[in-house]
């Protein structure tokens, strides 16, 4: 189920950014009375082989265009009159040109019909940063209420660098910070030479972040797999078949000692239960002002079997601001831009080989799963505004058969002041899709090898 949530949800929302991409291409043509045959959401064809497989789900003709739905779901396009693009139909191309072909039109217009799809992505991806910051405002944790209440939690990711439970956090590349959610942003993980101080007991230790160590996050998930901060043992809900369902703990119920030693942290009372090498668990628990003791049978048990409440600290851990809408067209764009900046830090680090570009690279199951198994419309449009903006810096990339791919080529003939041939062209073209197919290939057989690998 989980798994058809995850799906459901990456389809929903590159349908909607498809949809918006090619309306990019399809207005700003229609804008200078360029003829557009076709606007299809995803190919009715076997992407890149224009000739295979051609039916279409659903599809209709209004004025000079048919409109339809393909049935292969990994992408889209709008067929202009004039121009050799996914269908590969030169036929029109040996006619002469007419004037409401995309060929017979100046170079300035034919690179605004090219950055249409780009454009509308940049846009719908700053409105949804817009609406999400005047919606929802930011909800931080206080580094401050961290490092007052036991520091962190360091989890599997943490504890490769070096970073231990208890430890505080105090600067992130030299610098005093004020809120906890700062430690995992992309930026920091992939600035160079970035690092940690942290003190442990009264000593300040230098923990460096490893160029590459962005790449473990991709593989486990998860930020909720490096840093948390310390949580106190007081019960949630209490698992099924468990030793807490047959002692009967209660919600609200709060671990004071585990095998005669007092415990603050859920930490602790998993660092004892883990390593417990006899048969029983001896615990004591407050329930309001009365102190509960337990010896229970424990030898073959995972754990007592509670959970500790979803929030990570108290409302006085946490600081939430909300945004006028003013102040939210000022922000949203400033966060949406963001993303592009991250992935120019990225794609910098796997050409200078910093990272691996098999363990940065993700297709749609890797996406997939970053959309969570709950359906939760938060972080769906959060995720959609997230991928408008990296489909507009991957589709400006200049590879041929992407839009970058024509406005290189277009910037090439208006500075040049001539075409390329249209031989060289098509071949070009075909590179390209040679191109994408390999690594679309590569992507799929990358996501199956992670999920097989559990990384």
């Amino acid at each position: 189920m989980e798994g058809m949530i995850m799906t459901a949800q990456l389809l929903l929302s590159l349908s909607i950014l498809i949809a918006v991409h090619e309306w990019g291409h399809f207005i700003t043509a229609r804008m200078f009375n360029i003829r557009v045959e076709k606007f299809y959401l995803f190919f009715d064809f076997l992407f890149p082989m224009a000739n295979v497989l051609n039916f279409s789900l659903v599809k209709f003709k209004k004025g000079d265009t048919e409109y339809g739905i393909g049935w292969f779901p990994l992408g889209g396009y709008v067929k202009i009159a004039g121009m050799v693009d996914e269908s590969m139909d030169k036929e029109q191309l040996k006619a002469e040109p007419q004037p409401w072909e995309f060929r017979s039109k100046p170079a300035w217009q034919r690179l605004i019909v090219m950055l249409g799809g780009i454009i509308v992505n940049v846009i719908v991806g700053v409105l949804i940063f817009i609406g999400m910051v005047y919606a929802l405002g930011d909800r931080y944790i206080l580094n401050e209420y961290v490092n007052n209440h036991g520091g962190v939690q360091a989890l599997e990711l943490a504890q490769q660098i070096g970073i231990q439970t208890g430890d505080k956090i105090i600067k992130i590349n030299g610098e005093k910070f004020e809120y906890f959610d700062d430690v995992a942003k992309p930026d920091v993980l992939l600035s160079h030479n970035s690092s940690y101080t942290i003190l442990r007991g009264n000593q300040e230790i230098e923990i460096p972040i490893p160029s590459n160590f962005i790449e473990q996050f991709d593989k486990k998930e998860a930020v909720a797999n490096f840093l948390i901060p310390r949580r106190v043992p007081i019960v949630d809900e209490v698992s099924k078949g468990t030793i807490a369902e047959r002692i009967n703990l209660q919600q609200g119920d709060l671990i004071v000692a585990v095998q005669n030693q007092p415990i603050v942290y859920h930490d602790e009372l998993k660092a004892i239960t883990q390593n417990l090498t006899g048969d029983s668990l001896q615990f004591s628990v407050k329930r309001g002002e009365q102190i509960l003791s337990y010896n229970e049978y424990f030898k073959g048990e995972p754990g007592i079997g509670f959970y500790v409440p979803n929030e990570i600290v108290p409302a006085e851990g946490e600081k939430n601001v909300t945004y006028s809408l003013g102040q939210a067209l000022l922000i949203g764009p400033g966060r949406a831009f963001d993303v592009i900046i991250v992935q120019v830090k990225a794609f910098r680090k796997i050409f200078t080989g910093q990272l691996s570009f098999q363990k940065s690279l993700s297709g749609p199951i890797g996406m997939a799963k970053a959309y969570g198994g709950k359906w939760d419309w938060e972080r769906f449009w959060r995720m959609t505004g997230l991928l408008s903006m990296v489909l507009a810096f991957m589709n400006l990339l200049p590879i041929p058969a992407l839009d970058g791919g024509y406005v290189m080529f277009l910037l090439y003939e208006m500075i040049s002041g001539r075409e390329p041939s249209e031989k060289f062209f098509e071949n070009a073209i075909k590179v390209g899709m040679a191109i994408l197919l390999l690594l679309m290939v590569f992507v799929f057989y990358n996501d199956i090898a992670k999920l097989v690998t559990g990384g």
